[in-house]
């Protein structure tokens, strides 16, 4: 599970990543709003946990384009703020949970753990192909297909982002820990992955390269 926390307490949000941690959780941590939205342009989240107030502005503002992209993500405020109004007003813009500063760290993960629970499925379903995220798992027309790891990851950010032309840069950005430490030909061998164990076996196209720009995702397109 990848959650993206968004906190400008640098303390409070290092004790987060590092408890999270240790329950299995994958976290990204940045301390405003503006690379919040960065990071949710970037990469897939299955919950993200946010401050109320950030020092450019109130998090609750962008709720609202985070269930518009990707409605199954959870959206849990924090916030200092012990008014009835106020979890009024972040639940009303679509907030899944809020809970009030300062939080007794287990009952933070054993809400969260509810949350991801009963918050639904990113399954990507196209025509005759369903990306399961979850369980790591592809289908096509009712068959399999044996596709894990980074190959996995590639074609299921690109699928997420399939209107658009994905570089290297963001591939790498997105899907690896440490991006800096590994070339950018590694997303060069995970699409020729997804090229040899799905596409040709499958007689269709599920990624397109842009030369230099990037790749998009474009299935359905059949090979003739």
């Amino acid at each position: 599970m990848r959650i993206l926390i968004i906190e400008d307490e640098v303390t409070l949000n290092k004790m987060l990543a590092e408890g999270l941690k240790e329950f299995g959780y994958q976290s990204d941590v940045v301390e405003t709003l503006k690379d919040g939205e960065y990071y949710l342009d970037i990469r897939n989240y299955d919950l993200v946990l946010m401050d109320w107030m950030l020092p450019d502005g109130n998090s609750v503002d962008i709720i609202g384009d985070i269930k518009t992209k990707t409605p199954k993500t959870v959206v849990v405020v924090l916030s200092a703020r012990d008014d009835n109004e106020s979890e009024i007003e972040a639940l009303r813009s679509g907030a899944d949970d809020y809970i009030r500063k300062p939080f007794d760290f287990d009952v933070l993960v054993a809400r969260l753990d509810a949350r991801l629970r009963f918050g639904g499925s990113n399954i990507i379903e196209i025509e005759d192909l369903i990306i399961n995220p979850e369980e790591e798992k592809i289908t096509y027309k009712e068959s399999e297909i044996e596709l894990k790891g980074k190959p996995f990851e590639v074609l299921t950010h690109l699928a997420r982002h399939r209107d658009q032309i994905v570089s290297k840069e963001q591939l790498l950005d997105a899907i690896w820990e440490e991006p800096e430490l590994v070339t950018p030909n590694v997303i060069e061998v995970a699409i020729n992955q997804i090229r040899q164990k799905m596409d040709k076996p499958l007689n269709i196209t599920t990624i397109e390269t842009v030369r230099r720009r990037g790749y998009r995702f474009c299935f359905p397109k059949e090979i003739n």
